[in-house]
């Protein structure tokens, strides 16, 4: 399959008091069309960052120095305001965190479907509204037309993230930002998330860019597999491959961190200390490099 998003040697930097800080370390990740790449780390690592500067949505005073997006070729870092505007919904979108907080409180959710639609799709109120009324069917919502009259606080967590599945799916996107959607939903309404994300991915063909902590829904929902820390990408490879045969000290020490159902009287094993200060001193020394060849 063809490359839909390319992220070349991405380098993004926070303006602070004290100077730049490093953000993202050359970034160089490829999802395939139609494929779902899991970005996985601890917190910190800067997953929500590498999803954030694809859509463009990225801290005021964070900047891209160096590096290249491209989005089926085309350069994201040079798009204006409205280009970005026309893009993100129509050809990209993004699944937030916490559905608590990523709807309008003061909207019901007819509006805020039904906006998106109109401004990308052109279509009409009432057609805007039927496609509403399908897309809420699709996420297995039951009774949509009753949920299309409600605002976000009549709804369960669990229905309002399906809500925002729906309207990340709304325009037929070709690549979704799924930043954590599962983290603030119990392990029950995380797992039908889940499969209805995949069920609605494979059927669109949409690409899916993961954003997550947990090896166990990566190796259930992707294809392919980046492991972060510090802003660098230690390893990507096929699920597949990393799970069978893991090649970094600091991906191994992922999964010796990760509880296992199917060995329950394991020990977990936290992330060494020494492993986590070799890993910080190579980014320092990485940054030192550059700041030197600058």
């Amino acid at each position: 399959m063809s490359a839909l998003l390319e992220i070349e040697r991405l380098h993004l930097e926070l303006a602070a008091p004290g100077g730049a800080v490093p953000i993202l370390r050359g970034v160089s990740l490829t999802l395939a069309a139609g494929s779902v790449l899991g970005l996985v780390g601890e917190s910190g690592a800067g997953k929500t960052m590498v999803g954030k500067a694809v859509l463009g949505l990225q801290p005021a005073q964070a900047r891209i120095s160096e590096g290249a997006l491209r989005f089926d070729g085309r350069d994201l870092t040079g798009l204006g305001a409205e280009e970005r505007r026309r893009l993100l919904g129509r050809d990209m979108a993004l699944i937030p965190q916490d559905p608590m907080t990523a709807l309008n409180p003061v909207m019901r959710i007819e509006a805020q479907m039904t906006d998106v639609i109109r401004f990308h799709l052109g279509l009409g109120r009432e057609a805007a509204r039927e496609r509403a009324l399908a897309l809420l069917a699709a996420v297995h919502i039951r009774a949509p037309e009753r949920v299309l009259r409600q605002y976000p606080h009549e709804l369960s967590g669990g229905m309002r993230q399906r809500a925002l599945i729906a309207i990340a799916f709304a325009c037929r996107p070709r690549l979704i930002v799924a930043d954590e959607p599962t983290t603030a939903l119990d392990v029950t309404v995380q797992r039908q998330i889940l499969r209805l994300m995949k069920e609605l991915q494979s059927t669109a063909g949409t690409a899916l860019l993961f954003i997550t902590h947990d090896l166990g829904v990566v190796a259930k929902l992707c294809d392919r597999v980046a492991v972060m820390h510090a802003g660098r990408v230690l390893e990507a490879a096929d699920v597949a491959e990393v799970f069978a045969r893991p090649r970094h000290d600091y991906t191994r020490a992922l999964f010796a961190a990760t509880p296992r159902y199917d060995r329950p009287a394991d020990a977990l094993v936290p992330v060494p200390a020494d492993l986590t200060e070799r890993l910080l001193a190579e980014a320092r020394t990485y940054d030192e490099a550059r700041r030197r060849h600058a």
